[in-house]
């Protein structure tokens, strides 16, 4: 019986909800761009180097309407194909200059109608809004992970900074990390955007949604380091930590490293379970009181990867 009434308040909540959206829907999207189309352009700029396929399973779009629309799209000079690296039998789609500029006029077009919607409301009940909004995100996101968007890409203009606060919040919060720590992460991704030559920085998204970093500089011809990895843990267990690890383990094949190291501390013991999985091995460690006022074990974690190749 309570089910029943949780599942009537939901479909209740769907309703309205439903007309809400449509009413913000018809004022948005008209022509040339109806949602649909709209939709597929802010897919493939979020996602940029998304094959067709992806991006029309993740909207859940008709392959023959997804298949017309992608060939409107390249008449218009709206995107543009690329051949995929990794699998020349895949195209990856990516928004022209000319794409870039509708995806802008229509993010404009909806921040200015969804502005008028909640112009009327009262601050304090537009915080409440939002958070009830990002409430139920988090909860179907976590609870319901089959149904979350998880993107790996490669940094962009601004995730840089993300990466450091992600850095500084989780750690703090969780191992009580002190601002020591939070300098020296910032000071190495200060040094590495000056020179990112050999190396490479990715994001982990969920639903557009930072959780997650990884990246690899260069230490020598043939060694680098894999650094800066760390994933929201309201988001474990998920598989997105494996990702970022195979992402970044390819990247130093492709770059014919032959060695990768890291450092950790002893009391990340997922990370460290991972590290074994990827057939790391616990090669040094040093004491560290510098970042929590309490002895830490820093490690290092080496791979040989030359038997790899």
């Amino acid at each position: 019986m309570e089910t029943i009434q949780y599942v009537e308040k939901i479909r209740k909540f769907n309703r309205y909800y439903a007309n809400v959206l449509g009413k913000i829907d018809q004022k948005i999207y008209s022509q040339p761009f109806p949602l649909t189309e709209a939709r597929v352009i802010t897919e493939i700029n979020q996602r940029n180097g998304c094959t067709a396929t992806e991006a029309r399973e993740n909207l859940g779009i008709d392959r023959g309407y997804m298949s017309r629309m992608i060939q409107k799209f390249e008449e218009e000079e709206i995107i543009y194909k690329k051949q995929s690296t990794e699998d020349k039998r895949q195209y990856l789609l990516y928004l022209t200059n000319h794409g870039q500029d509708i995806y802008r006029d229509l993010v404009e077009n909806a921040r200015r109608e969804v502005g008028k919607m909640i112009q009327p409301i009262a601050k304090h009940n537009l915080s409440k809004l939002t958070t009830s909004m990002e409430t139920i995100e988090s909860i179907f996101t976590i609870d319901n992970p089959s149904q979350s968007n998880v993107t790996i890409r490669s940094f962009q203009p601004g995730d840089v900074g993300y990466v450091a606060h992600l850095h500084g919040r989780l750690y703090e919060k969780t191992y009580k990390f002190g601002q020591m720590f939070e300098y020296y992460v910032m000071k190495g991704l200060t040094e590495f955007m000056i020179n990112t030559d050999g190396g490479e920085l990715w994001v982990a998204e969920v639903n557009g949604e930072i959780v997650g970093s990884i990246a690899i500089t260069k230490y020598s011809d043939t060694i680098a380091q894999l650094r800066w990895f760390v994933l929201d843990e309201r988001y474990q267990g998920m598989g997105i930590g494996k990702r970022l690890m195979e992402t970044a383990i390819h990247f130093c094949q492709k770059q014919n490293y032959q060695h990768v190291f890291l450092w950790t501390v002893s009391i990340l013991n997922t990370a460290r379970h991972l590290y074994q999985k990827y057939h790391f091995t616990l090669t040094e460690e040093k004491p560290n009181e510098e970042w929590t006022g309490n002895k830490l074990m820093e490690e290092r974690w080496d791979l040989d990867l030359s038997s790899r190749k």
